[in-house]
């Protein structure tokens, strides 16, 4: 009940993609709610997911906003007021401290590849970008001839727990089972990934293919039945590279 009204409260106050906002790191929270306890470190893991998915960190104290207006209001139904100025500084200050450390912390202990899934990173898919804007500008070609961005976007609204986190490391096998060519494949969101292909004739039914095996995937866990059909599309290559790293971070928040 608690999870449900916080993020009733948080897409009122204005989260941006109801889709992303059921980290696992806010059931720990809940949790820790629930039972009382210390909420500065579950709310430091979470700022830091945030700042990891892509929220601002506008929008990631406006959620933490919303959540102390959820356990200080006794009203079951109906919606809460969120006041961004009323949690108390304990609270925003974890929140907004590990968000910051994620968001600019050092860029050299960085990972190239997520632990779960062993997909790369966004910031891996960023450099693998900068590499095919330099080659198309050699060869004279728009990057958008040369290369594909295949973009798998699952509804994990509806998910909560392990086999949220289960769910996209499904996605990371069927994907590397069918671009098993060399092509970078990223894990851009909670419930986001993407591949990063040369354009060629097979590259249609590869994709066909990965949107099928996905959702074979996905029937081993019957919690994951509003998951079973993921959707793909194909995002065109924006004209310079400063573009598609503002479409990807564009991507990874869908």
């Amino acid at each position: 009940m608690l999870r449900s009204r916080w993020r009733t409260a948080s897409i009122a106050a204005g989260w941006r993609f109801p889709s992303d906002w059921g980290v696992p790191e806010v059931d720990a929270v809940c949790l820790s709610a629930v039972r009382r306890g210390d909420l500065t470190g579950v709310l430091s893991q979470l700022g830091r997911a945030r700042a990891q998915a892509g929220a601002g960190l506008d929008e990631t104290l406006t959620d933490l906003a919303a959540l102390h207006a959820v356990l200080t209001t006794n009203a079951l139904d109906g919606l809460i007021a969120t006041d961004p100025d009323a949690a108390p500084t304990p609270l925003v200050r974890a929140a907004a401290l590990a968000w910051a450390e994620a968001s600019f912390g050092d860029l050299r202990s960085a990972e190239a590849t997520d632990n779960l899934t062993n997909m790369t990173t966004q910031a891996y898919l960023r450099t693998r970008l900068g590499e095919v804007y330099r080659q198309s500008a050699r060869l004279g070609l728009p990057a958008a001839e040369t290369h594909a961005l295949l973009v798998v976007t699952l509804d994990l609204s509806t998910v909560t727990g392990w086999p949220r986190l289960m769910a996209m490391v499904l996605v990371a096998d069927a994907l590397r089972e069918i671009f098993d060519g060399g092509e970078s494949i990223a894990l851009l969101g909670p419930s986001v990934a993407a591949v990063l292909s040369e354009r060629d004739p097979g590259f249609g039914d590869r994709a066909l293919s990965a949107g099928w095996l996905i959702t074979e995937r996905l029937k081993v866990d019957p919690q994951l039945e509003p998951s079973r059909r993921p959707a793909l599309r194909l995002e065109r290559l924006p004209a310079t590279q400063e573009e598609a790293r503002d479409l990807l971070q564009s991507i990874s928040r869908a």
